[in-house]
């Protein structure tokens, strides 16, 4: 008798449990998600993200300012973007989804200090800019 009590007030205890995890909102928070990349073929840097980089980015991240690019990352050219950050590359070229500069502008992860575009005046990326990213990313960044 004491072994079935025993049973009984585990698998109590045990679903009562994952029930009071189940109702926790803090875990059922959707993760932002990426917008899609663009439908547009041959995408690339000089055309379409270039002027995107310009408007939103090169004030802190230009190869040819005054200062040198805030985390040694250029993006006013190809060259620089390829080249990434002083902590490595940003983007993974055929795959945008796990570009870290991706997720940056998208808002996606942890760690909102990764959130770019950064400043009290910066607007963040349109889906639209973003979706045009992804594509020239996983259409071979050129």
């Amino acid at each position: 008798m004491k072994s079935t009590k025993l049973n009984l007030a585990i698998i109590l205890t045990v679903t009562f449990s994952l029930a009071a995890l189940a109702d926790d909102d803090s875990t059922n928070a959707p993760a932002p998600t990426l917008p899609p990349a663009s439908t547009k073929t041959g995408v690339t840097f000089d055309a379409d993200i270039k002027p995107i980089f310009h408007d939103s980015c090169v004030k802190c991240h230009d190869s040819a300012g005054a200062k040198p690019p805030k985390a040694r990352l250029a993006l006013d050219t190809r060259d620089g973007v390829l080249k990434g950050s002083k902590d490595g590359p940003v983007i993974t070229v055929g795959d945008s989804a796990h570009s870290d500069l991706v997720l940056a502008v998208a808002h996606v992860g942890d760690d909102p200090d990764e959130f770019m575009p950064k400043g009290r005046n910066a607007k963040p990326l349109t889906p639209e800019q973003i979706g045009l990213i992804r594509a020239w990313i996983d259409q071979g960044a050129k």
